[in-house]
């Protein structure tokens, strides 16, 4: 299974934010709790529903968000 099909959206699943696939769980809540400081084992233990290859996912699809951004010249 390659990474980002992991990662779902669903309208009627947390109102369509990008989730783990199978949970409730938001890429951004993923990012947010490692971002806070947990570490990546942290995060396994409070979330068991994880996997090493969900985390990763996580940030493969940030990474590639991030490349579809496109900046405002104004914003520069």
């Amino acid at each position: 299974m390659e990474l980002l099909e992991r990662i779902t959206i669903d309208p009627s699943v947390r109102f369509g934010k990008p989730c783990v696939r199978g949970t409730r769980l938001t890429v951004g809540d993923v990012l947010g709790t490692l971002s806070a400081g947990s570490t990546e084992a942290e995060l396994l233990e409070a979330f068991p529903q994880l996997s090493h290859e969900d985390v990763l996912a996580c940030l493969a699809f940030a990474a590639e968000r991030e490349k579809r951004l496109i900046t405002s010249p104004a914003a520069v």
